[in-house]
This record gives structure tokens, sequence and C-alpha cells, in this order.
């Protein structure tokens, strides 16, 4: 072989190595290979319709396939360590909430995962929470809630929620420590099962995100929805007041948001493909009015690092929730 052969085929092997290294490196955040977006619930509830309500949107933004995986258990928090045990390349997705991600490690002493191995790249989709009762509850407002639950502190007021450290219980207790008024908690395997028991007249309250079924149950007359948390009315529920309209819980500003996340080791090339493509679906008419239709708001557009302090201010507050009522991992 001559000398300039040779030169001229190590130099053909050497662009050919550099080719194979970029495909390589696309791949590993943008190729051909499927998105996986792990919704920690059971398919058929509300976490799984935002799932595929986002599944073609975003997959089309990304230019390949993604497809939405259920694993329900410890309240997400199964799911949540699938996540964290795949490969941090971008490929794999999590559906998380304060729920998944915050609470869980803080009532379940065999969830091992914290939020800070998360990163949050964009909140997707915001429901309303609301103060639900009974049909025959002697309180038609949150502020009547509270004077009647101070009427009688030797037979407190029952309040259900999914569960001890869940979303709803860390809240009603922030009332009790904010009032001074005393209830006894009911916990539940779930929302439907303890909405049930509210039209039922098992259970005098609870706070639960609202939704189309709870909607047809108070037109209905079978239950009462009084006031709805956050610092001004939805525009999904225009007729409810809010917190800032009531005497007792002017400053109770509270929301559940639900956000799509990646294992913190994910790199930044990958995070900030996936903020953008998450940022254009949030954007598509499709998309927020599939959401709406589903009694959830499309998140406003936030930056990587406002993401990151949102992220950050949520957990704070809800550790510090936590710490007040002295919530020990079970």
């Amino acid at each position: 072989m001559t000398k300039s052969l040779f030169l001229r085929r190590r130099a053909l092997l050497a662009c050919g190595l550099l080719a194979a290294a970029g495909v390589a490196s696309a791949q590993q955040i943008s190729g051909a290979k499927p998105v996986s977006l792990m919704v920690p619930y059971p398919a058929g509830g509300p976490s799984d319709a935002i799932g595929r309500i986002f599944a073609t949107p975003l997959g089309r933004e990304l230019g390949q396939p993604l497809i939405v995986e259920n694993l329900g258990g410890a309240s997400g928090a199964i799911a949540a360590q699938k996540v964290l045990a795949a490969p941090a390349d971008g490929h794999y997705l999590f559906q998380g909430s304060p729920n998944e991600v915050i609470l869980s490690p803080l009532a379940n002493a065999a969830v091992k995962l914290k939020a800070e191995d998360f990163r949050l790249v964009a909140p997707v989709a915001e429901a309303v929470m609301v103060f639900v009762t009974r049909k025959d509850l002697p309180a038609n407002s949150v502020d009547e809630l509270v004077a009647l639950a101070r009427k009688n502190p030797a037979a407190p007021l029952n309040y259900g929620s999914v569960g001890i450290g869940s979303l709803y219980h860390l809240l009603l207790e922030k009332v009790q420590l904010q009032t001074g008024i005393k209830l006894n908690h009911a916990p539940y395997k779930g929302n439907a099962p303890l909405l049930q028991d509210i039209a039922g007249g098992q259970v005098d309250f609870a706070v639960l995100v609202y939704s189309t079924a709870m909607g047809t149950m108070a037109e209905q007359g079978r239950l009462k929805v009084i006031g709805q948390l956050g610092a001004k009315r939805s525009e999904l529920l225009k007729n409810v007041p809010a917190m800032s309209e009531t005497r007792e819980l002017k400053d109770f500003d509270y929301k559940t948001w639900s956000g799509l996340m990646v294992p913190r080791k994910t790199p930044e090339e990958a995070v900030q493909r996936l903020h953008k493509a998450i940022g254009a679906t949030l954007a598509d008419p499709g998309v927020r009015s599939q959401l709406a239709a589903q009694t959830q708001l499309a998140s406003a557009p936030m930056s990587l690092e406002e993401a990151q302090k949102f992220f950050e201010n949520e957990t704070a507050r809800y550790r510090d929730i936590a710490r007040s009522i002295n919530l020990q991992p079970q």
C-alpha cells in the first residue's frame, strides 16, 4: 500500500468515526428512540388524561414517538423511582406533582427518593382545589364552615382526604393551625370513594380538586362547593368565591399542578430541547382546550430558571407545613 493511499484510508476512517460519534450523540438526546412519559397512576384518571393530551403534540415537537406508561402504587413513588433508575438521557419523563415528589417521601418511610432528585422542566397544568361539603352541612361559605367548627369543639367536624401526608391532608391541617379549629381526619384510598361519601353524608367536607363529576353532583344538589383555594377565582369556576374573599383564610393561596420532570443528572442540552418542545406544546390551542375540558388550565410559560425556582419554593412550603404538624413517615 502506498503512503498516499494509507493516509487517504485513515482520513476516511477518522471521518467515519466522527460521524458515528455525532449520530450517537444526537440519538442520546433526540434520535428516533421513543420518549417514555411515566404517569404515576392507572389509566383512566385525571393524571392519565393530562399525559395523553400531551403525548401526540409533544412527540410531534420532539420529532420522535412519545409513549405514555402508567404505573401506580405508593402514592406515585414507584413510578418516580422507575424514572430515576432509568438512564438520565432525556428519554424518560416523569409527570409529577407535589404529591409524588415532595409529599410522598415525607409521609412514607419506604420512599427513599427526594424532590432534589428531579429537575422540573416545566409545569404543564393546574387544577382548581375547592372546599366541598355534604349537602345539608349548615355552612355555605368557608367562613361559615370555620364558624361552625368553632361552635362545638367537643364534636369536631370530620374531613376526608386521600391519605395521611397527601396534599389535601396537609392543607386542612394548615387550616386548623391558622384558624385554631379542631377537625377529625378520615383517610380514604382515592378521590372517588371520598366524593361519594360526602354526597352520601358520611363525611362533612374535604378539600379536593374540582372535577366535572363534582360539578354535576353539585348541580344535582347532592353536595356543595363553597370555596376555591387560591388568591383569585379560576376562569374555570367563576361562580365560586376565592380565599382572598374570606375573612378567615384571606392569604391561603394554594394550587395543585402537574409538571414534566427528568432526573437531576439529565444533560443540559436534552433538558433545553425538552423545555422548548413542552413550551410549544403548551401554546397549542388544541392542547389548551382539551385541558380545559378536563377542568385543567394550561400552565403559564416559564424559563428553566423560573421553573427551578418555582419547584424549590413549592418544596420548601410543603416541607414547612409537614414540620409544623409534626408529620412523621410511616
